[in-house]
């Protein structure tokens, strides 16, 4: 199965669910005072069924408790649902909108998560304006102890408006570089080149480098053998460029011949770079390898490389004759007897 198949089957189980539950949420507002009134289905069966049992009563009575905690999350689960439709419809599709338009989304999951849960209550008879007016006092307790909380939604909050960075750019955060693909309430999500997730607090984040505010450098090197001659390979370089931007579509300035970069043992190293966008860097980067390379293979320019070089075995002079050996040993005593001594006085 394909990834589109996926998606769309994907697309149609969300479809068929949130069908079913509208339908679900329709026809219990339909029969609401069957399901809820004081003559209820519920209460009509415990008296028709003489039922006694106090734990089975408890249960059955339940029933519309339950069906109505599933109509307030239902109601919420769909109401977020379309607001978080009609943000993305309806407003423009440039990052900064669209930064703007999932923090709000995070905000407004939370808001209907608290608003369900306190109707959940309310529905299972729990006095929710006493617990909103404890809660008052509660929340100045839990913020003395929630005080990164606070921070990461104020940090998150200035992140978005200050514009440091937005959905879709490209930043390095604490040497992590990958795309930004959520700036939430409390956290931020970048996703790297391999698919990883680095979920980061937004008041951790102190230094950020945003690579996809300008234009990114591409560099390439080219290395040429000592034995060429730097101009002619310099003049087929000037010939060229024109063609080499023409072949890379991506290069947004350049490619510019810096020079000689490097002088290395075994080769002359020559810099290119050209401009482009951050998220073409390394694609540029591996398409002016390869053209440089294609450009230097039609000219006869030598591109060195490691070789093992083999020698031939040393040829060594003939045997010595006998005059040789017995001059060669006449020496070697004379020098003995000339430094006898010298090893001793030194070492004293």
């Amino acid at each position: 199965m394909t990834s589109k198949t996926k998606a769309q089957l994907n697309l149609a189980i969300k479809i068929i669910v949130c069908v079913l539950v509208i339908a679900a949420v329709v026809t219990i507002f339909v029969f609401a005072d069957n399901l809820y009134g004081t003559d209820n289905l519920f209460e009509q069966w415990i008296i028709d069924h003489s039922i006694t049992n106090s734990t089975a009563q408890w249960f059955i009575r339940a029933v519309p408790n339950l069906l109505k905690s599933f109509q307030i999350i239902a109601i919420c689960f769909l109401g977020y649902k379309a607001i978080v439709y009609v943000l993305t419809r309806c407003f423009s599709k440039n990052n900064h909108i669209i930064t703007i338009i999932k923090l709000l989304a995070n905000f407004f999951k939370y808001l209907l998560a608290i608003v369900a849960i306190l109707m959940v209550l309310s529905a299972w008879g729990v006095d929710t304006a006493a617990l909103l007016v404890s809660a008052g006092i509660l929340a100045l307790v839990i913020s003395l102890g929630a005080q990164s909380l606070i921070a990461d939604i104020i940090a998150g909050m200035f992140i978005v408006f200050d514009g440091s960075y937005k959905v879709g750019d490209i930043i390095v955060i604490d040497g992590w570089r990958g795309t930004v693909t959520e700036i939430g309430i409390r956290t931020t999500k970048i996703i790297d080149a391999g698919g990883n997730i680095k979920i980061v607090n937004n008041s951790s984040i102190v230094t950020v480098i945003n690579q996809t505010k300008e234009l990114s450098l591409a560099k390439c090197t080219m290395c040429i053998g000592y034995g060429e001659s730097l101009e002619r390979v310099e003049v087929i370089i000037s010939e060229n460029l024109a063609k080499i931007k023409e072949n890379i579509p991506a290069i947004t300035d350049g490619p510019f011949y810096k020079g000689v970069t490097a002088l290395s043992a075994s080769s002359v190293d020559l810099l290119f770079v050209a401009n482009c966008k951050e998220d073409d860097i390394y694609q540029v980067q591996r398409d002016m390898n390869r053209q440089f390379k294609l450009l230097f293979d039609k000219n006869g320019i030598t591109i060195p490389f490691t070789q093992i070089v083999v020698n031939p075995p040393d040829e060594y002079q003939a045997e010595p004759t006998v005059h040789t050996e017995e001059k060669a040993s006449a020496f070697v005593e004379e020098q003995k007897e000339a430094s006898a001594g010298l090893e001793e006085n030194n070492n004293g």
